[in-house]
């Protein structure tokens, strides 16, 4: 490389960042504070390889998501000034790319299906009922949590049975090796195989890890603080013999402990690689210094932490405004004026972000926020990909693709009705189990269901011309042929959501023409693994101008203007789960870090007196880490305001503490009510909503942009909803 040539590469970069980038050979850990310009450092240190003449094919970045993945690629073509074949992926994405070529060594077929969460739990509860199991003792979530445990620690069900010592955890045992085999039936992997087959694979057959040895001799690793034992050893299999791994990461920001993360990978680097260099990045360039300051003073309490200190050369900024509310109500009133106040000062409403520590937080937020007509949306919520549309098309277009695939073909076998019940699949399914061939092998052969195997014949009919179509024509051609042969938008009509609902598919066709565009090789293959791998944070988007409500979780890799923390009680944040250990404390204060660092220019932080739980009014001390933040960096939205019964903020009447509100109360809001909206239902009716299911119209009262409606449920008791917001239907 020539001078200029590194010069030009190595511009804007500070000395830190120049090092990261230049030091290429052995064992790297950068230590990258938040904010601190780590994809950049990623992204320059693959330019400066390809600079010194390594080939595109030695070199590999993973990353956790989608974003992040496609955020460098963009960088480095940007760099470059042209397009590259160096692998940058997710984890998950790089082992469905080297499955596909291997899998077959492991007994699959290479065209496997990939489960969602939801393919993945109706599955186990097959196996629960297979197995004569109650699952009320054996719910279906609970077992794909210990299972996902058990692989993301790459004990195999072979190996769990040998270990296991209990009667619990031999139902376990039980169930995790049924599990395991109806996935390999269905030719189908979970999230939780991706990688844990891949080592599998690696480890039976070592002429595949050695070929992906000698291909990536370059290996760099982003987020490497939230990798776990799977992970780990993927990465350390793929960096023996070169040794030449770059990991990236902030032990401060470790906050998924509680899904598999393990701290230790990043602490202890230096022990796993030897002669490893380790560069810190301290100097942010997100946050004001008052926001940082506020960060290293609460992150400074952990001692399972590598020294370092965040700093910026950004302006001073103001002071973390913290409110003490009187109540949830008051709460979520003093965040949406807030709000309001910096929009007609110009703030656009895209500009804020409120993190909560538990979803019900966010419940009183929307419902201030819907009063005074702030645009918002819920970040985390129902997936695009698993609406029931979506995965009705989606299902028709796997079960094309992998006949095998019993889950796919049960959800479509009758979508549109076509007259075939859960009774007479139930019994084409055992007749399958008994002979030994797939459900849909079955179908087909299934002359003994009498005058009933004539639908199943007609479907089998149709599904044979859907998989011949499928080998002429591309993806959107595919989805439109399925739409027109099954009558699924006519049958739609029928349906009270149709409008959203075409939308969605319209949406979804829209998609597989932008994957034809910008995919090499496109084929429905491709497609279905595309889809799969989609996380929440992917689909995020800074288009709209809505205020966005999310987790502090979700958070992490976000970053906005202006933030409100809410909720910051013991109990609650840290939650009251993390009071058993300290390893569990260290991480909810990592978490309060993460959110904290979250804020470019201005950090609210907002606590409750009293707040609604499970129907009854608790009260809650004001968040330990409250008192982690140097006082002079925080000024006091109500210090003087202490004063009984109700109070008054921004002209806005709340109940505080002294007088906490009951079940059901109602307060005059004196608003309008929506213009050019009208409820479908009255009080007295029965209306469905989505969480709680069926319940009574009890009280409707106008709320500007919605109609705020309170509904009495049987289990629940009464609960309040915006009209439109949540969707509320006549029954």
């Amino acid at each position: 490389m020539d001078n200029s040539a590194q010069a030009t590469l190595l511009g804007g970069l500070n000395d830190k960042q120049k090092e990261a980038v230049l030091h290429t050979e052995g064992a790297l850990l950068v230590l990258s504070g938040a904010g601190s310009g780590k994809t950049k450092v990623i992204t320059h240190r693959i330019a400066h390889l390809l600079e010194k003449n390594i080939p595109e094919y030695n070199i590999l970045a993973i990353t956790f998501t989608n974003k992040a993945a496609r955020e460098m690629k963009e960088r480095l073509e940007k760099i470059l000034g042209r397009e590259n074949k160096v692998w940058i992926s997710t984890f998950h994405g790089m082992c469905v790319r080297m499955l596909r070529q291997d899998i077959y060594r492991l007994g699959y077929d290479n065209n496997f299906t990939i489960y969602d969460a939801q393919d993945s739990e109706r599955l186990m509860k097959e196996c629960i009922k297979e197995l004569n199991l109650d699952e009320k003792l054996n719910p279906a979530k609970s077992m794909m949590y210990q299972i996902g445990e058990l692989k993301n620690s790459l004990i195999s069900p072979q190996a769990f049975e040998k270990q296991h010592g209990n009667f619990r955890e031999e139902t376990v045992s039980k169930i995790y090796t049924s599990y395991q085999d109806k996935l390999k039936q269905n030719n189908a992997l979970d999230f939780d195989d991706i990688i844990s087959k891949t080592i599998e694979l690696f480890q039976a057959h070592m002429e595949v890890v050695e070929r992906y040895q000698q291909k990536f001799k370059y290996i760099m690793v982003d987020e490497y603080q939230d990798t776990n034992t799977a992970q780990y050893t993927l990465v350390s299999m793929l960096a023996d013999g070169h040794g030449n791994l770059c990991v990236v990461g902030d032990d401060d920001q470790s906050i998924y402990g509680w899904r598999g993360a393990d701290i230790r990978n990043i602490l202890e680097f230096e022990k796993d690689f030897n002669n490893a260099k380790v560069i810190k990045m301290e100097q942010n360039y997100r946050s004001t210094s008052n926001i940082l300051d506020a960060a290293n003073s609460v992150i400074l309490n952990n001692a399972g932490r590598k020294e370092k200190k965040l700093w910026t050369d950004n302006e001073q900024g103001e002071r973390i405004t913290f409110y003490s509310a009187d109540s949830d109500f008051d709460e979520g009133a003093y965040v949406a004026t807030a709000i309001k106040e910096r929009a007609e000062s110009g703030s656009k409403y895209s500009d804020f972000g409120i993190l909560y520590r538990q979803n019900s937080l966010s419940r009183t937020i929307e419902e201030q926020l819907a009063r005074r007509g702030i645009p918002y949306r819920i970040f985390g919520g129902l997936r695009f990909y698993d609406r029931k549309e979506i995965k009705d098309v989606l299902a028709y277009l796997k079960a094309i693709h992998n006949p095998l695939d019993s889950v796919s073909l049960r959800r479509i076998v009758n979508v549109p009705k076509r007259g075939i019940g859960d009774s007479s699949v139930d019994k084409v399914s055992a007749y399958a189990l008994e002979q030994g061939i797939s459900l849909y092998d079955a179908m087909k052969d299934c002359e003994w269901l009498g005058s009933r195997s004539k639908k199943f014949a007609e479907f089998i009919e149709l599904m044979e011309d859907l998989k011949q179509f499928a080998q002429n024509n591309n993806v959107e051609e595919l989805i439109n042929e399925i739409l027109n042969k099954t009558k699924y938008i006519q049958d739609l009509e029928k349906d009270d959501q149709l409008q959203s609902r075409q939308e969605n598919i319209r949406e979804l066709v829209n998609k597989a023409v932008e994957f034809e565009k910008i995919i090499d090789e496109p084929s429905l293959s491709a497609f279905l693994e595309d889809v799969s791998l989609v996380a929440d944070i992917d689909n995020y988007s800074e288009d709209a101008d809505t205020a966005t409500l999310m987790t502090v979780h979700s958070s992490k890799g976000l970053e906005f203007p202006s933030v409100f923390i809410v909720g910051f009680e013991d109990g609650i944040f840290p939650s009251i789960r993390s009071n058993s250990t300290e390893k569990d404390m260290e991480e909810e204060r990592r978490l309060c870090y993460v959110g904290i660092t979250r804020a470019r220019e201005k950090l609210y932080i907002t606590s409750s007196m009293s707040r609604l739980h499970n129907g009854k009014t608790v009260y809650n001390l004001k968040s330990r880490f409250l008192k982690e933040i140097d006082k002079s960096l925080l000024t006091y939205a109500n210090k003087s305001e202490k004063k009984p019964g109700i109070s008054q903020f921004a002209g806005i009447k709340v109940f505080n503490s002294e007088k906490p509100r009951n079940v059901g109360q109602s307060y005059k809001t004196d608003l309008p009510a929506p213009t050019g909206k009208k409820l479908d239902f009255e009080v007295g009716d029965t209306v469905n909503q989505i969480k709680y299911g069926n319940g009574i119209v009890k009280a409707i009262n106008p709320a500007g942009a919605d109609y705020e409606v309170t509904v009495e449920f049987e289990d629940v008791g009464a609960k309040k909803f915006m009209a439109f917001l949540s969707n509320l239907k006549k029954v």
